[in-house]
């Protein structure tokens, strides 16, 4: 596996703060606390991500 390259939102400002980060991990998306990065990591298949990313984007999911 290469080495996972952690991403975060490019609408996180420039003290950090609590926010998550993705990585590919070849076979799924990895997402972690970025505040531990050393912590644990929840790995979800990239259909799954596609589709939240899609669901957000549309507005499905506000209130």
């Amino acid at each position: 596996m290469k080495h996972a390259a952690w991403r975060k939102s490019s609408y996180t400002g420039q003290e950090g703060g609590t926010c998550v980060e993705l990585a590919d991990l070849n076979t799924s998306i990895g997402v972690r606390d970025s505040t531990d990065p050393h912590g644990p990591v929840l790995h979800f298949g990239r259909n799954a991500v596609a589709s939240l990313v899609s669901r957000i984007k549309s507005g499905e999911l506000d209130r």
